[in-house]
C-alpha cells in the first residue's frame, strides 16, 4: 500500500516535470534556431519535441556516452554523436540557441564545468533547461536524522551489500563497463535547488527560472499548490537559464 503510494506520487512528479521541461525547450526553438540533446540517447526526446513543434533533424543535435544507443539513432538520420559530458563540448562557441539535460547532471563528475561548456556553446540570449533530482528533499532530511545515508540515486555496489549484509569481496562485484553502466546508471552527484540556482548565476546565466516537482509525502492533490509555496524541497527541480 505504501510503496504503490509513493509509486503514484513519483510517477506524478516525473510526468509533470518532463512536460514542462519539454515545453520549455518548446517554445525556445519555436523562433528557430538548433538545439543541443546532452545524454540524447537514441533520440527519444527528439521524437517528443517533433510531436509538439515542427522540428527538422537538421537543427537538431545530440551528444551521447554509449555507443549501443547512438547506433540506431544514426542509422534513422539524427545527428547524435558520442561525446563525454564531462569534459569539453565538441563546438565552437555559441553553437546553439538551446541546450537542454533531461535527467542527465546528475550522472556527472564535473557538473559545474558541465554548465560552464553549456553557457559556452549558447548564444546569446539561448537558454539552458535542465531537469534534474533536488538533494534536499524531506526525504534526504528524514534519512540523515535517522543516521541513514540519503539515496540519490542506484548504486549497484551498495546494493550488493545490502542485499546480504555481508562483508563485500572483490571477486562478487565483478569488471565494470564503464560506458556502458557508470554514466548511465548511477547518480554522482546530486544538486540542492538553491546550489544549482546560485551555480547557474557563476556561471554567467541570468533570468533563472526554477521550478520543483513533487513535495514527498503530500498527496498527489495537493502537489500544485504546495511545489508554488515550495520547490526548495521538492523531488525533481526544473531550471530555465538565458544566457
Amino acid at each position: 500500500m505504501i510503496n504503490a503510494y509513493f509509486t503514484s506520487l513519483y510517477r506524478r512528479t516525473m510526468r509533470v516535470a518532463y512536460a514542462t521541461a519539454i515545453k520549455e525547450i518548446g517554445l525556445t526553438l519555436a523562433s528557430g534556431g538548433r538545439c543541443l540533446d546532452c545524454g540524447a540517447q537514441s533520440g527519444q526526446t527528439y521524437d517528443v519535441l517533433c510531436r509538439e513543434i515542427p522540428l527538422s533533424s537538421q537543427r537538431y543535435f545530440g551528444l551521447e556516452w554509449n555507443h549501443d544507443s547512438i547506433r540506431p539513432a544514426r542509422q534513422r538520420g539524427l545527428n547524435i554523436i558520442q561525446a563525454d559530458l564531462n569534459a569539453e563540448l565538441p563546438y565552437r562557441g555559441r553553437s546553439f540557441n538551446c541546450v537542454f539535460a533531461l535527467s542527465v547532471l546528475e550522472h556527472l563528475i564535473n557538473g559545474c564545468r558541465f554548465i560552464s561548456e553549456c553557457h559556452r556553446v549558447l548564444q546569446p540570449q539561448g537558454r539552458l533547461i535542465l531537469l534534474t533530482p533536488n538533494i534536499s528533499t524531506f526525504f534526504s532530511i528524514f534519512q540523515l536524522f535517522m543516521g541513514k545515508m540519503p539515496s540519490s540515486g542506484p548504486h549497484p555496489d551498495s546494493n550488493l551489500l545490502l542485499s546480504g549484509e555481508n562483508p563485500i569481496r572483490v571477486s562478487d562485484i565483478g569488471p565494470t563497463d564503464v560506458e556502458a553502466q557508470f554514466a548511465l546508471h548511477r547518480h554522482m552527484v546530486v544538486f540542492s535547488f538553491r546550489v544549482l540556482r546560485k551555480y547557474l548565476h557563476l556561471a554567467g546565466f541570468s533570468a533563472i527560472k526554477a521550478c520543483g516537482f513533487g513535495l514527498y509525502p503530500f498527496p498527489n492533490f495537493m502537489q500544485p499548490l504546495l511545489e508554488k509555496i515550495d520547490p526548495f524541497h521538492c523531488h525533481q527541480m526544473v531550471m530555465v537559464a538565458r544566457k
